[in-house]
């Protein structure tokens, strides 16, 4: 039996970036096998334009523990209603673009793969469809029936999210003792169980200017962060904060920390993606199995001419790989 870990690569939008991306993923050996959730002629289209090999063979030839010959790409096969033109996402397709997510983490949730590997996909051409889609993060986790934390990383940091797409207006009464606290827990949990850190630190944002200075600027720090993090404390948690989010990126600070919680979307990721956004990937934590994005759209601009940079692609291929490998050895 092979000791390689399965991943289930998703391309997302067939229109658009993820089609190509994944035929360079196939051209190398991940350690892993990789098994596309995709269409076989979408697929060969990406192949033609970049002029690269693919021959697309069945999930159990494309798992036979033996290193992949380059060009090959398992498939599980799932067609769109209509074909897909490159720069052109078509809402008709919006059925088969979210099957191909829920077969692929179906799979992860029988034990047929390890992990799962998402691109990018088109919200608005999938709500056009009329499918009612806030995200692949919130779809995945319902299907899986779980709490799951947003956090993107790249080789200088990582961001997780106490909040995720939300407006603005609507942060302060979302951040909750409760909500902190389930966000903190499985933070910590998958720092510790994934990425092997026995005593995690971590840096917690606060929510207004200066970490609400004491109360002049705003009081959910006085109020529901401070009495929350003093408690963890308590139980042995190394948490530092809550910090002043326009002084807690500074270089000689980050090496204190293993993972910052940032209260909304655009506080901590602008300083990530600014720090190293090629790089960067999205993976979502507290799902019984692995998965990994990318950290960019579909890029329908670019579809088709094969310049997209693969850079986060294959960054979370690899991510997703160890990520696999580990659970794999935890549980043997």
């Amino acid at each position: 039996m092979s000791h390689r870990p399965r991943l289930a690569l998703v391309p997302g939008e067939p229109a658009g970036i993820g089609p190509e991306l994944a035929v360079r993923a196939a051209q190398q050996d991940w350690g892993a096998d990789l098994i596309a959730f995709a269409d076989r002629a979408t697929l060969l289209r990406a192949a033609d334009a970049l002029g690269l090999p693919l021959q697309l063979v069945s999930p159990n030839q494309a798992a036979l523990g033996e290193p992949v010959r380059a060009g090959s790409l398992g498939l599980v096969e799932i067609p769109p209603r209509v074909e897909a033109r490159f720069g052109h996402p078509e809402p008709k397709n919006a059925r088969t673009t979210v099957a191909a997510l829920e077969t692929a983490a179906a799979a992860c949730l029988r034990g047929d793969c390890d992990g799962i590997v998402t691109g990018p996909v088109h919200k608005a051409a999938i709500n056009a469809g009329g499918i009612p889609y806030t995200g692949t993060t919130e779809l995945l986790a319902a299907q899986a029936g779980c709490e799951v934390v947003m956090m993107l990383a790249n080789d200088t940091l990582r961001v997780a999210l106490a909040t995720t797409h939300l407006p603005l207006r609507a942060v302060p009464d979302a951040i909750t003792a409760d909500g902190l606290e389930r966000t903190l827990r499985i933070l910590r949990g998958a720092l510790q169980r994934d990425f092997g850190i026995d005593q995690p630190r971590i840096a917690v944002l606060g929510l207004n200017p200066h970490a609400g200075e004491d109360g002049h600027l705003g009081r959910e720090e006085l109020d529901i962060m401070i009495p929350l993090l003093e408690r963890l404390r308590g139980e042995g948690w190394a948490l530092i904060g809550p910090l002043p989010a326009d002084t807690a990126f500074l270089p000689r600070k980050l090496p204190d920390y293993d993972a910052v919680l940032a209260m909304y979307h655009d506080q901590g990721l602008p300083v990530l993606k600014y720090s190293g956004f090629e790089q960067a990937v999205n993976i979502t934590l507290g799902m019984p199995y692995p998965r990994v994005a990318v950290d960019h759209g579909t890029a329908l601009e670019l579809a088709g001419q094969g310049v997209a940079d693969p850079s986060s692609l294959f960054a979370a291929i690899r991510l997703c790989a160890r990520l696999a490998a580990r659970r794999r050895e935890r549980t043997a």
